[in-house]
């Protein structure tokens, strides 16, 4: 049974396989329609509540073999009676170590802090990882994880689940056909507020379902409270990335597609206040970009919390902005893009008789599927790791601006900022030992 199980990971993790062999059509090995066992992945994950069971769901058509997560309580209990043949784990290194033959591929749905050690120890292990968004915590963390997955041969995904919709596709459809001509700055928004508090004082009993010390990973000691887990953990710089690296990457995806940008060459950061615990309840953020072939410099903004972007001209009295979203300028017009809607002309009229581009993306398989089908030998994801890892550096190079206090001056591809030496510690955290990439 080990030599079966070996040859079929290798069979699964192999494009090259794949177009040797000719595999026998499902409907032939499995009369009722579904996939037949020996189709299937056999997938572990860590992270099984909230976000993470939602994402479970989601590839819940291959074999869930295993479960990790560290609390056991009532956000997990779903997930649990959903997969009841799949073992349990409250340590993802104990449950790799104990599943390593059993497993093809991971999923990661943890908080930020913890993306990056679970996502290495499964690819250093030779397992495709589907990761949620941010990518990691901290940029040094990124560049070795897209290291890691190009040399491992594994396929990867970040969790930006609206990269692979129609509305999205559209919109770079647009952009390519040359609606609006070619781009030279997008300001991009997000009303939400993952910022601000003060640290806990007291010092409520850690509940009986709960490892705390796994919960907190590499992160510094602190006492259990509530605040951090299960609630905001998104706010506090020991455990989240704020509102940039919670919304950024979905908002931020689409300018990144169509840009077709990779390192910025300076960000500044103007911030609201913040402390040592606590992101800036409000940001605004500059990269610069330089020229691309035929595609000009390109300046791409991002505000949060109640910040707002310019008005564009054109948009009518009266209009409102959405609350997330994106404004693209190029040199014949503007598009407002929606988070998760479709593209729209500014002003409105110009909507009335325009005829939209031809359709050149593929809509044949979501986000998840997309994954699953390049564990199996397909195509590429689309949010594979060596597309998601600057995107997601570019992205938290604007903490570490706000947390320099002025504009850095950036040379991505030996990630290191030229001007100001002293801003390269906020690259990597210290981890507690114990904790290791």
């Amino acid at each position: 049974m080990k030599n079966v199980r070996m040859n079929r990971r290798q069979f699964l993790g192999s494009a090259a396989t794949v177009a040797a062999f000719t595999i026998v059509p499902r409907h032939v090995l499995a009369g009722s329609g579904q996939t037949p066992p020996s189709e299937k992945l056999n997938i572990a994950s860590i992270g099984v509540g909230g976000m993470g069971a939602s994402d479970l769901n989601d590839v819940s058509s291959e074999n869930i073999v295993a479960l990790c997560d560290v609390d056991w309580g009532p956000h997990t209990a779903g997930s649990f009676q959903k997969h009841p043949n799949a073992k349990k784990y409250k340590d993802f290194r104990k449950m790799l170590d104990a599943e390593d033959k059993n497993i093809d591929a991971v999923t990661v749905s943890t908080p930020d802090n913890l993306h990056a050690v679970a996502a290495m120890a499964a690819m250093k292990r030779g397992k495709h990882v589907y990761c949620q968004k941010p990518l990691c915590h901290d940029i040094d963390e990124v560049r070795q994880l897209t290291e890691t997955a190009r040399k491992m041969g594994v396929q990867t995904q970040m969790g930006t689940q609206l990269h692979a919709t129609g509305e999205m596709k559209t919109f770079v459809e647009w952009v390519r056909a040359g609606v609006i001509g070619k781009i030279t700055r997008v300001d991009l928004w997000s009303g939400k507020n993952w910022g601000g508090g003060e640290r806990p004082t007291d010092t409520p009993a850690v509940p009986a379902t709960l490892d705390w010390d796994l919960w907190l990973g590499p992160a510094p000691y602190r006492p259990y409270h509530p605040r951090y887990a299960p609630g905001e953990w998104r706010r506090w710089w020991d455990f989240g990335t704020g509102t940039l690296g919670d919304m950024g990457c979905h908002i931020i995806d689409p300018a990144w597609w169509v840009l077709d940008v990779k390192y910025p060459t300076s960000v500044e950061a103007k911030a609201g206040l913040f402390n040592k615990e606590t992101y800036p309840e409000k940001t605004a953020v500059t990269w610069e970009f330089p020229a691309r072939g035929d595609l000009p410099a390109v300046t791409m903004t991002w505000c949060d919390g109640e910040n707002r972007p310019p008005r564009p001209e054109g948009l009518e009295p009266g209009r409102q902005l959405p609350d997330q979203g994106g404004l693209y300028y190029g040199e014949k017009g503007v598009i407002l893009l929606p988070h998760g809607g479709n593209p729209r002309l500014i002003p409105e009229s110009k909507m009335k008789g325009f005829k939209p581009p031809e359709q050149f993306l593929p809509r044949d398989v979501n986000h998840y599927e997309e994954w699953i089908r390049a564990c199996k030998g397909g195509p590429k994801p689309s949010s594979n790791f060596d597309y998601a890892g600057p995107l997601t550096e570019t992205i938290l190079l604007g903490n570490v601006a706000a947390l320099a206090g002025r504009k850095i001056e950036w040379d991505g591809p030996n990630m290191k900022a030229t001007n100001m030496p002293d801003a390269n510690r906020f690259l990597r955290r210290r981890y507690r030992e114990g904790w290791s990439l």
